[in-house]
């Protein structure tokens, strides 16, 4: 089967009633969190700040309110100065941008983590019933690949500090990081939701390449901000669609897929 084949059997699944009342879930939960974090923001959020800035370069007096946070101090301080103005609004923005990113991908990580075993139960159901579908891992196995995978990605956003400023280039270089996070947890959600340890080591070993790309895909389509409310539930459909594929094709299987590419 190729890539467009897979894409398609993944489209087809997708837009079935219950795929699309999984799919509600991520809209409703992120409403549910940007609603949080706004009034939780709207004190002394952005637009005071931005106040702020415009009367310390124009020559005004700024008076602080004692309540502020403490970088308001900061701020009143660097911002005299072009050179430091510069640099503070590139940081501002830098990483405000390297947040949104962040926070798009956690948000959709974590939908994945909850909707995985169900979305993928139905596609074995309706597809893969003939192929077993065993799983793998422990109760704490998620938390420490969690755990593992967030150092990995920190300790990548800091030895890649230096191409930050580097036009262009730092866009790849804020990505790989938060791609690494993406692929680690989604990879790890599907496969040990489907197959067992022994399993995986096989097909991985063999095309891990292929998944990369796959989860590299998702994680593009992942950056565009409407679609990614909705795109969590297709992840996990393509994905394990790619998994039960390959282990048809371990177990000498393939009639499950098959018949489905013939209806």
């Amino acid at each position: 089967m190729n890539e467009v084949e897979l894409v398609n059997i993944s489209l087809k699944d997708f837009f079935t009633e219950k795929m699309l009342k999984f799919a509600l879930l991520p809209l409703l939960f992120t409403l549910l969190v940007m609603y949080i974090l706004f009034f939780s923001a709207a004190g002394y959020g952005l637009e005071n700040l931005d106040i702020m800035i415009t009367q310390v370069q124009n020559g005004q007096n700024v008076i602080i309110d004692e309540n502020a946070p403490f970088y308001y101090d900061w701020a009143n301080f660097l911002l005299q100065y072009s050179i430091t103005a510069w640099l503070v609004g590139f940081l501002v923005y830098t990483v405000g941008i390297i947040f949104i990113m962040m926070f798009s991908v956690f948000l959709t990580l974590v939908i994945i983590g909850f909707l995985t075993p169900f979305i993928l139960k139905v596609i074995h159901k309706r597809h893969y019933s003939s192929l077993p579908m065993s799983g793998h891992g422990s109760l704490l196995s998620p938390l420490f690949i969690l755990i593992k995978s967030l150092f990995v990605m920190v300790f990548l956003f800091i030895i890649l500090i230096p191409l930050y400023f580097i036009p262009f280039i730092n866009i790849i270089a804020f990505n790989i990081p938060i791609y690494y996070f993406f692929h680690k947890l989604l990879n790890y959600d599907v496969a040990s939701t489907i197959l067992s340890n022994e399993e995986f080591n096989v097909i991985y070993k063999k095309e891990k390449n292929s998944f990369r790309i796959r989860t590299f895909l998702l994680y593009m389509l992942s950056l565009v901000p409407l679609i990614t409310l909705f795109s969590a539930v297709f992840f996990v459909i393509y994905l394990g669609h790619g998994y039960f594929i390959e282990l048809g094709k371990i177990k000498g299987n393939n009639t499950a897929i098959d018949k489905f590419l013939n209806n």
